[in-house]
């Protein structure tokens, strides 16, 4: 048995992803515009298994406080967090295996 995989990702990010991949993607907001706080609902209301979320250490956020919170929300309900490549790929790998 398969399991359903549905992407979640915040413009402008989410328009290239699935132009240049053919994923079947649901834009959400940009971070500045709303979108670390719809992500953080569907982490609340238990709709995410798992949350991607890659940051340039070395870039100024200018919605620092949005994703500190965001952070925040994801760590309060235990939720799958990968911030960097290293971790995304070992659990893709854990989710591929479980399949």
């Amino acid at each position: 048995m398969s399991k359903i995989v549905q992407l979640f990702v915040r413009t402008p990010a989410g328009s290239v992803l699935s132009d240049n991949q053919h994923l079947d993607i649901t834009c959400l907001k940009s971070g500045p515009l709303g979108g670390d706080a719809q992500i953080g609902a569907m982490i609340a209301e238990r709709h995410l298994d798992a949350l991607f979320f890659f940051i340039d250490p070395l870039s100024a956020m200018p919605h620092d406080v949005d994703v500190k919170s965001l952070l925040r929300i994801a760590t309060l309900y235990n939720t799958i967090l990968a911030i960097n490549e290293a971790t995304a790929s070992r659990i893709i790998a854990q989710f591929h295996r479980e399949v």
